[in-house]
């Protein structure tokens, strides 16, 4: 077997401007990549935010359909009229409970919320008619 011979200064020269040129490679190789990897993450990251928005939307659209098939059912609409609207049918009888009023929170009642809607909307109506008389 030959014996080993120690590197001379010539070849250690070799291998270092051989690795400094390899150096300099991966570093062209990393920075030419950094930008794309950086794009392809911010694209996933937008991915992933739209999928998450569109099973949103999937839901809502499936609420506003069973709210839309609840819609065309007319018991509904009636019950709807009944208790939104305090509209009596004919063939009923109706009460108006006067001061039995359910307490809000804090125990106080607002009367702008006991009135019902439609008598809101009218003294609007009157108030803005007094308004534009003057």
């Amino acid at each position: 077997m030959p014996p080993l011979r120690r590197p001379q200064v010539a070849d250690r020269a070799k291998f270092t401007s051989r690795a400094a040129v390899l150096a300099v490679v991966i570093c062209a190789i990393a920075l030419s990549l950094a930008y794309p990897v950086r794009e392809y993450i911010a694209q996933r990251r937008q991915v992933d935010q739209l999928e998450a928005q569109h099973q949103m939307l999937i839901t809502q659209l499936r609420q506003l359909e069973q709210e839309q098939g609840r819609l065309n059912d007319p018991a509904y609409i009636q019950q709807l009229a009944r208790n939104k609207l305090h509209m009596c049918l004919r063939g009923d009888t109706c009460y108006v409970v006067i001061g039995n009023h359910p307490k809000h929170s804090g125990g106080r009642t607002d009367a702008a919320s006991l009135t019902p809607w439609y008598e809101r909307v009218w003294q609007s109506v009157e108030q803005a008619n007094r308004g534009s008389s003057r």
